[in-house]
């Protein structure tokens, strides 16, 4: 038995990351076979009693294939453009599939000076309880749409450690294809 399953039935509070390239492509833009997959095992954690938060990637790739680009352009205000089209889609998705174990989903949209700013943390992080208190399955996102450069997180790993770090999760696990 190695130590996360030692640790398990102490484990309260979980955020997972979710990459961009795991849930890219296929249909919709979206790797949907992954996401029923990921929201089946959000039911089973939830059924634990597990506090759960997902930071998902996605949008960009979603707004791409929703205006039939093959790929992404590499021009910020273009790729904000397409995160607008594709987070509602990914969204979408998301309730679908968590709607289909009756899990509730709430999208929250950050950027860095959320984080920078007592009052914004504290209010996010306030929200945040709400909704896990709720049963409510928070999925949290950067808000690519208004972030300008100098102020993007980079990555939702990063992201993913800050929204961990300041709501006292007991575990984040990061789903990536990114080696370390």
């Amino acid at each position: 038995m190695d130590f996360v399953e030692q640790r398990l039935p102490q484990i309260r509070r979980i955020v997972v990351k979710v990459g961009t390239h795991l849930l890219g492509g296929r249909d919709q833009g979206l790797n949907l076979p992954l996401i029923d997959h990921l929201t089946f095992q959000f039911a089973q954690a939830r059924e634990q009693h597990k506090e759960l938060i997902l930071v998902s990637s996605g949008a960009v790739g979603a707004g791409a294939f929703a205006l039939g680009l093959n790929k992404p352009p590499v021009e910020l205000s273009q790729r904000q453009a397409l995160a607008a089209v594709g987070q509602s889609r990914l969204m979408q998705h998301y309730e679908q599939a968590f709607g289909g174990h009756d899990l509730t989903v709430a999208q929250v949209l950050l950027t860095r000076n959320t984080f920078d700013s007592r009052d914004l943390y504290l209010n996010t992080r306030n929200t945040l309880e709400t909704l896990l208190r709720w049963g409510v399955i928070p999925i949290v996102n950067e808000n690519d749409t208004v972030s300008v450069d100098e102020l993007k997180f980079g990555d939702n790993d990063e992201l993913s450690a800050l929204v961990a770090g300041k709501i006292g999760a007991d575990l984040l696990i990061l789903m990536t294809d990114v080696d370390g």
